[in-house]
């Protein structure tokens, strides 16, 4: 049977198809080949744009990283923990980092490169969330027990009753989301710039010519 295509037929198919040499009449369209396709595409960007396509998840994890310091020393000063600073930043520098590379890579850079990611919008959406949740929600929220343990083990400031622990927490968290509301408009602007810039790369690699054809500027 010939290949054909359909209207739900992605953009990332369509140029498979179409490629030159293309995909041989009667061979089913696999998910190696579209992979295969985009890997060759990729491998043949500009150096700038492949470096920024590979590393673009962890600029955002420093930036998240950088969320996770700002955190932890807002809280540390609210609860008068002095000790103990470099085994919190640890953790809250190197945690928020992991998460933010991991889910961006996992939602967005690897669907991309398999095809799995044709939509502009969605792809700002998940870089904005990303940006949002795991690098601004989650280093605040991972701070709060972090310095909660710290400041009941050194007792540098009095813990509530157990009926009164939400009202306290509550209380304390609500000047760290004040001034952290910066941190996470940031995150997620730059979340979805990166991102932003990703799927422009991508349609520069669906935009290719054909393997063996010399152009001089690739197409903008």
């Amino acid at each position: 049977m010939n290949i054909t295509m359909s209207e739900s037929t992605s953009s990332t198919e369509r140029e498979l198809l179409t490629m030159n040499p293309p995909v041989k009449q009667g061979q089913r369209l696999t998910r190696e080949n579209i992979i295969e396709f985009l890997a060759e595409r990729f491998n043949r960007l500009p150096e700038n744009e492949r470096k920024l396509f590979t590393y673009g998840s962890i600029y955002l994890g420093i930036n998240s990283a950088f969320a996770g310091l700002i955190a932890n020393s807002l809280f540390r000063r609210i609860l008068h923990v002095s000790q103990a600073w470099f085994s919190s930043s640890l953790p809250m520098a190197v945690l928020p980092f992991l998460t933010s590379v991991a889910i961006y890579n996992a939602t967005v850079t690897t669907p991309m490169l398999t095809g799995d990611l044709n939509c502009a919008t969605c792809a700002v959406v998940r870089g904005g969330l990303i940006g949002t949740v795991a690098g601004g929600l989650y280093p605040i929220l991972l701070a709060l027990p972090v310095n909660g343990g710290l400041a009941a083990r050194y007792q540098t400031t009095p813990l509530p009753e157990k009926g009164n622990i939400l009202r306290f927490w509550t209380t304390v968290s609500q000047p760290v989301l004040k001034k952290m509301s910066f941190v996470l408009i940031l995150q997620a602007m730059f979340g979805v710039y990166i991102s932003s810039r990703h799927y422009t790369i991508y349609e520069q690699m669906l935009k290719l010519p054909p393997p063996g054809t010399d152009l001089e500027e690739l197409p903008e």
